[in-house]
C-alpha cells in the first residue's frame, strides 16, 4: 500500500497512523520531495478527473490566472501539494482523500 501525500498534512498524518494500526504496511511518499511522475499524475487524472486538484488550498489561491486556467495535470506538475490528500494506491485501487467512506473500504 501506498500513501501519497505529504509529510505536514495533518489528514495525511490521521490515515497513515489509522492505517499502520489496522496492520497496513504503508509506504509514504512525499510528493513535495518526490514529485509525481507525468505517468503518475495522468493515472491519477484518469481516476478522479477534476477532483485531484485541491481549490480550497492556499496554493490554489496563489496561483496565477494561466495556470488555475490549465488542465489538471500541468498544475499538479507544476505544484504538487495542489494534490488532493491523501491519495492510498492498494492493490483494490486508488482512494482519494481520508473521509468515512475510504475509511471503511480499507480499515474494515
Amino acid at each position: 500500500m501506498i500513501l501519497y501525500g505529504i509529510s505536514t498534512c495533518d489528514t495525511c498524518k490521521k490515515a497513515l497512523k489509522a492505517l499502520e494500526a489496522a496492520g497496513h504496511s504503508i509506504e509514504f511518499r512525499d510528493v513535495r520531495a518526490r514529485p509525481l511522475s507525468e505517468s503518475e499524475i495522468s493515472e491519477l487524472v484518469t481516476e478522479f478527473g477534476d477532483a485531484i486538484v485541491n481549490r480550497q488550498s492556499t496554493t490554489w489561491r496563489g496561483l496565477s490566472d494561466w495556470l488555475k486556467a490549465s488542465e489538471p495535470e500541468a498544475q499538479i506538475a507544476a505544484q504538487p501539494t495542489l494534490m488532493k490528500r491523501p491519495v492510498i494506491r492498494t492493490e483494490e485501487g486508488l482512494f482519494l482523500g481520508w473521509d468515512s467512506g475510504v475509511q471503511r473500504r480499507l480499515l474494515g
